[in-house]
């Protein structure tokens, strides 16, 4: 039996920046759900999701605030942010969400691969 690709959500407010990141993980094979918004993921039935990257400021809810009702709500979803933010406290709190990698943008098309790897092998 064949192995279904991993299914990666990219929540992501800007357009280019979502195409980018869905065409990079489609060319390293994996699958990806795309979302404008906090709110548009948690209001379209999510199916299959192996890991979560995240925008940090978004327009509305923050990433970091969807994260923690994530997990107050018993999700295990490995979450990787993204941010523009050159902010170190943010950084902290999103490390206290527990994320597996903070990636600033722009980041190296090998970074995200590299902490997507390294989520779905956890």
């Amino acid at each position: 039996m064949e192995k279904l690709p991993w299914t990666i959500a990219v929540v992501e407010d800007d357009p280019s920046m979502l195409k980018s990141v869905q065409r990079l993980l489609n060319v390293h094979g994996y699958t990806t759900q795309a979302y404008s918004s906090a709110e548009d993921y948690l209001d379209r039935p999510v199916t299959k999701i192996d890991c979560l990257v995240l925008d940090v400021d978004l327009g509305g809810m923050s990433g970091i605030e969807l994260q923690r009702q994530l997990r107050d709500a018993g999700s295990k979803l490995p979450v990787i942010f993204m941010t523009a933010l050159e902010d170190d406290a943010l950084e902290a709190e999103a490390a206290r969400t527990g994320c597996i990698a903070y990636l600033r943008k722009p980041f190296a098309a090998t970074s995200l691969i590299d902490a997507i790897d390294k989520a779905l092998a956890a």
